[in-house]
């Protein structure tokens, strides 16, 4: 793949428990750079729109209230092969079957209140990273 950038978001749960450093600190250790990071607390409009893909979903309603509940940290991150590496980071959606010494596993309460949101694909980086970040935002490096 190569060189790819990918969009993390920490979400308010871990946020909220005080793990966002520790989250982030396990993407730097696994050699993935931080280009673009902020604080922030999505409204309603900005989370639907970002969330926009699942709106037909059951949980789409619930997963937009949940974002909205206290401030997110999104991030840029790049590195070879950036969002399979990231994805794998993570941990499976439902921290119940994540892998030990994933992200998921150690910090998630639940599939909803999962820690973290990473682009699952090229495409969806592609959306997402603009999303929250202007060019001006992100760091050459």
């Amino acid at each position: 793949m190569g060189i790819e950038r990918t969009l993390v978001i920490v979400k308010p749960d871990a946020v909220a428990k005080g793990v966002a450093g520790k989250i982030i600190s396990r993407f730097e250790e696994a050699g993935l750079r931080i280009l673009a990071a902020k604080l922030v607390h999505l409204t309603h409009e900005q989370a639907a729109g970002f969330y926009i893909v699942h709106r037909e979903r059951p949980f789409y309603r619930s997963l937009c209230a949940f974002m909205t509940q206290g401030p997110c940290i999104p991030t840029v991150l790049e590195g070879d092969n950036a969002i399979s590496r990231v994805r794998d980071l993570m941990g499976a959606t439902d921290p119940a079957q994540a892998a030990p010494g994933t992200i998921r596993r150690e910090f998630a309460a639940s599939i909803e209140a999962n820690a973290v949101h990473g682009s699952d694909s090229p495409e969806s980086a592609a959306f997402e990273i603009p999303y929250f970040f202007d060019a001006l935002e992100i760091s050459a490096r």
